[in-house]
């Protein structure tokens, strides 16, 4: 009978520091590739920070007004409040009438705003009373679009000749300010260049490229108003003058930088 000779073999045991240390070089190993594939990364995003400049610019340009808004109101009294509307009913379309006879297109009148209020006596409040409704006031208005200046001052005499007796005001407007805003963006252009150039010069650098160009939005001034009071006018035209109004444009650019 064959004898079966078993060989045991000696078992290691390794100790926590010479573990850390054979399982770190393959960590080691994988974060270095990690950091070598990083790297063009890295360097090509460097290589797109270029210098450059943020500068805003403005530009301004003034347009005679080719359009007039009036509001006018026809204000009746009355002892009772049916009495005060039958009367300002028949006064605002006197009104109506004469500014359609002036020529005014219908879609260019609109009533602005219409109210009956009670009027009080309040000259027994000293003695501890409540005010008495004495009568009732209504007003009714229309806002128009006057397109044709040269008939704005006969138009006001006809609305006061007519009935209205308050005119809220008259303002001037563009009615068309989009289409006149591109000299006024190329005015904002030209600002923004002239002091991003100055500040380059400056600082010993040249412009380049435009990188990027923003509008930073156009402004319209509220419309400037003339308050007149209907009772005063003359039974002659109107004297009134237009005047100009101002179309404003604001743009922000960035622009690289040489250095020379």
């Amino acid at each position: 009978m064959k004898s079966l000779a078993i060989s045991n073999q000696s078992l290691v045991s390794l100790s926590p520091t010479a573990l850390l240390k054979r399982n770190a070089l393959p960590v080691i190993v994988a974060l270095g590739l990690s950091l070598a594939a990083f790297a063009p990364s890295l360097a090509k995003a460097e290589e797109h920070i270029v210098p450059h400049i943020t500068i805003s610019g403005e530009g301004k340009i003034s347009v005679a007004p080719d359009m007039a808004v009036i509001t006018t109101q026809v204000v009746s009294p009355g002892d009772t409040a049916p009495e005060a509307l039958s009367a300002n009913s028949k006064a605002m379309k006197a009104v109506i009438d004469e500014i359609k006879s002036a020529g005014i297109e219908a879609k260019d009148i609109k009533t602005s705003g219409f109210s009956i209020y009670p009027r009080y006596d309040h000259s027994k409040r000293a003695q501890n009373k409540a005010p008495k409704i004495v009568g009732y006031d209504v007003r009714n208005g229309v806002t128009v679009n006057v397109r044709d200046l040269d008939r704005l001052g006969d138009l006001l005499s006809t609305v006061v000749e007519s009935g209205a007796n308050q005119i809220g005001g008259i303002s001037f407007q563009v009615s068309d300010p989009e289409s006149k805003m591109d000299e006024a963006r190329k005015k904002a252009v030209e600002n923004a260049r002239k002091k991003a150039e100055i500040y380059a010069e400056a600082a010993g650098s040249r412009l380049g490229e435009v990188l990027q160009i923003s509008e930073n939005g156009s402004y319209t001034p509220a419309p400037r108003g003339l308050r007149m009071e209907a009772m005063a006018m003359a039974a002659d035209s109107v004297p009134v003058e237009a005047g100009e109004n101002t179309l404003q444009a604001s743009v922000t650019i960035k622009w690289e930088l040489i250095e020379d």
